[in-house]
Parts: structure tokens; C-alpha cells; sequence
């Protein structure tokens, strides 16, 4: 029977509507509030969404402006943390760390500082991280599918071709495969 099970947690952008004589600035302020429960949100996040709730550009950027003076929206912030946890938690590498901030609304200059935190040494050592713990998931293969399988995985998660074929070649090295069998392929462009 529908409507018999519990009912689906809401979504970013769910809400009651609002009354249309409402004043624009606290209908853009309701809408940050509400979208800032989720969790934290970038300025241009919170734009498009009052935009598509027709709130006047004026309402928004006043509040946007206010909310940002007292720290409720700091772009900054959220790009430092986000490339700290995406690194962390998914060993994600520069550009792909820069491609999801600059889909989320966060300006270049903002994505450059954040990504600036990112240390090149820790950045090389996540790719081996991520390396070694699908090696063993490889062993069957034959060197060349290896070595396809590995970079494809630091190519997903945005590692640039010559800092992934020497990772995985340094790997599959150290497990004692031959210089021999790895020769040209690494056909990459170096980084």
C-alpha cells in the first residue's frame, strides 16, 4: 500500500512555499538558513537556489553579502575544507579536486589558494597509497593490464599520466616485476 511507509528524509530545496506577499529578504534569508542545515553551502549554491525560488538578485546579494560578513558563507573556508576531505577520504588529486570546487560555484582564485594547501609530497603519496591497495587485486593480470587498470584509477581521480605510470611502475617493480615487462607502456605524457 503507498503511503503506508515512512516518509523520505528531505532534500536540499524542499520547503513550504512561501506567501507572495512575503518580503524578498527574509524569503532569502529563510532559503540560506534553510539550505546552510544541510551543511555548508557556497555562495553560488545559495544563488541558484534563491534564483530558482524567484527571489529578487537585490534580496539575495544583501543577504548573501550579510551572511558572508559573519561568516555563515565563506567560500574560503569551504574550499579549504573540501579539498582537505575530498584529498583525505578519497585520495582525489588536484584537478579533479579543482573540477568539483569550480562546479560548485567557488571562484578560481579561491580554488587556486585552497589547492595551494595541498601538499605535492602527500599528493605523491596518496597515489601510492591508492596504488598499493588495489595491487594485490591485480596480481592475475597480465603487467600491461596492470598497469592499465592502475593509472585508469589515478586518471579517475585526477592524477595527472606521468606522475601515474611512475607510481604504478614503481610499484610493480618493488613486487619484483621486470624492468623488461613494463617497457613502453608508459606511452603518457610526462607531468
Amino acid at each position: 500500500m503507498a503511503g503506508r511507509g515512512r516518509a523520505a528524509p528531505p532534500e536540499p530545496g524542499d520547503h513550504v512555499d512561501m506567501a507572495p506577499d512575503a518580503d524578498p529578504d527574509d524569503v532569502a534569508r529563510t532559503i540560506a538558513l534553510q539550505q546552510l542545515g544541510y551543511g555548508p553551502r557556497t555562495r553560488a549554491q545559495l544563488e541558484q537556489v534563491m534564483a530558482r525560488r524567484n527571489v529578487p538578485a537585490e534580496s539575495a546579494r544583501r543577504v548573501l553579502e550579510r551572511f558572508s560578513e559573519v561568516g555563515l558563507v565563506d567560500d574560503a573556508a569551504y574550499a579549504s575544507a573540501w579539498v582537505e576531505s575530498r584529498h583525505s577520504g578519497r585520495g582525489l588529486a588536484r584537478r579533479a579536486l579543482a573540477h568539483e570546487l569550480r562546479h560548485r560555484g567557488v571562484p578560481d582564485l579561491l580554488v587556486d589558494q585552497a589547492l595551494d594547501e595541498l601538499d605535492p609530497d602527500r599528493e605523491l603519496a596518496t597515489a601510492r597509497a591508492l596504488v598499493a591497495r588495489r595491487l594485490s587485486s591485480t596480481r592475475s593480470l597480465e603487467p600491461a593490464a596492470r598497469v592499465r587498470r592502475l593509472t585508469g584509477l589515478l586518471a579517475r581521480k585526477g592524477y595527472p599520466g606521468g606522475l601515474s605510470y611512475r607510481v604504478v611502475r614503481e610499484a610493480l617493480a618493488a613486487e619484483g616485476v621486470a624492468e623488461d615487462q613494463l617497457a613502453g607502456l608508459d606511452t603518457a605524457d610526462p607531468d
